[in-house]
């Protein structure tokens, strides 16, 4: 019997999971996941979706439009076969992308599928008994310290209970690992470079303001890019969350920041959704995770570790928000365990214009979400600001070792980490076949 090679798959996100059942044919795969679960970050969303190359990432970095629209549709195969299907939004779209059009405002339509995050947890038991039943060994628990490397080649993955060896290495350890993988980086110089960081807030609003969108048109998570008129700056939204909540987020290093989710069969009064400010730096400061670092603790600091909360009103008349003054807005919300305070102590004043002229842009295609009622929570900052320098494949300058999904700087959200996933799966593959 032929001995298979043996593959080294860190992380179970959805990178990790959608390559190890690709690569479990053809390899004996080995599964490192530090948590009790599979699923990453991801297992902690709402499980949306995007059936689209262009979302959550853009896989066509890597490979034609025709090759990434057949990943998307893998993708959408897959989920299928686990009982996750998408939707083509209603008939209504085109009136949503007239209204956008008109002010100024690119909007992505896309087909999406939506998990809910309660659901989120008896799919990924159904996801792990594939892989075991493929033959996939996972290890959980398992916290990988380091990389044994031989002659420019991975050699063994070591974790805090020993060496495994290993003929290929695919590292996708979620945005949380985007630290660690840096660190591995620099140590056995596999080169990256720096990428941009989303800095930004939670937005949260009565749910009545987006039903129309969400909810009558079945978009559940609408994709809006606005170019603002002061600094001409970038700023999108990002995991919408229809009646839904806003949570707190750990990103590593004792950091703390935002994010939201929302339910299949558990629901709120407020819909919320991410408003991302990109940040790009050059010479003499290129290092944009430094940097987004640095206003999350200054952020961390000044709500005496907490999230800080501010009303749209309050942060129009440069006034710091109190609980009295939350207590005055007709939204309630649904995270408490913050602080009142100020954005613009923490967020830049170029960031503080973007948000408020995004969200004034916005208003004209969601009446009411600009209110001075919206409450804004901070930090939302997106770590995937260091990308890892790869082929078409995912492939590294080390000969075998690829990397895939956010905490490598090459997705944003669980469809782009997945279809990265699968293709750095597919480059492993292709070398198998050929040696």
């Amino acid at each position: 019997m032929v001995k298979r090679p043996r593959v080294v798959v860190v992380g179970g996100g959805p990178a990790g999971i959608f390559a190890a059942l690709k690569l479990a044919k053809y390899a004996q795969v080995t599964l490192l996941e530090k948590s009790k679960n599979i699923g990453g970050s991801g297992l902690y969303s709402d499980g949306k979706i995007n059936f689209h190359p262009q979302i959550g990432g853009d896989i066509s970095d890597f490979v034609s439009m025709d090759e990434a629209w057949m990943i998307v549709r893998e993708l959408e195969k897959i989920f299928k076969e686990f009982g996750v299907e998408g939707e083509y939004p209603s008939d209504q779209i085109e009136m949503l992308l007239r209204k956008a059009t008109s002010s100024d405002i690119k909007f992505i339509p896309a087909k999406l599928a939506h998990v809910g995050s309660d659901c989120l947890p008896d799919l990924m038991k159904k996801f792990q008994k594939r892989l075991e039943d493929d033959g996939v060994e996972i290890k959980f628990q398992e916290s990988v310290v380091d990389l044994r490397c031989e002659r420019e080649k991975v050699a063994a993955v070591i974790t805090k209970n020993g060496e495994v060896p290993c003929d290929f290495v695919l590292l996708c350890p979620g945005r949380s690992g985007s630290f660690w993988l840096r660190e591995m980086a620099e140590k056995h110089n596999f080169t990256f470079r720096h990428n941009y960081i989303d800095i930004g807030v939670r937005v949260e609003f009565s749910s009545k303001v987006m039903d129309e969108i969400t909810i009558d048109n079945k978009i559940w998570d609408p994709k809006f890019h606005i170019i603002t008129p002061s600094y001409d700056g970038f700023v999108r939204t990002f995991c919408s969350n229809p009646r839904g909540f806003v949570t707190k987020e750990a990103y590593g290093k004792g950091l703390l920041g935002v994010n939201g989710h929302a339910m299949k069969n558990i629901h709120s009064e407020n819909s919320n959704f991410a408003l991302l400010n990109r940040v790009n730096l050059t010479h003499p400061q290129e290092d944009t995770t430094q940097y987004g670092e640095s206003i999350v603790k200054l952020a961390n600091i000044l709500g005496g570790g907490k999230p800080l909360l501010q009303r749209l009103g309050d942060l129009r008349k440069h006034k710091r928000s109190h609980w009295e003054s939350i207590k005055k807005s007709n939204i309630v919300p649904t995270l408490k365990d913050v602080t009142p305070g100020d954005l613009s102590m923490v967020l830049p004043h170029r960031i503080v214009v973007n948000i408020i002229e995004a969200l004034e842009m916005l208003d004209k295609v969601m009446p009411g979400v600009a209110s001075n009622s919206t409450l804004l929570y901070a930090p939302e900052v997106k770590f995937y600001s260091m990308r890892v320098n790869v082929d078409s494949n995912l492939k590294t300058n080390l000969d075998n070792l690829y990397v895939a999904g956010d905490g490598a700087g090459l997705s944003r959200g669980i469809n782009g980490a997945a279809e990265t996933g699968m293709l750095a799966a597919f480059g492993i593959i292709e070398k198998i076949k050929g040696e």
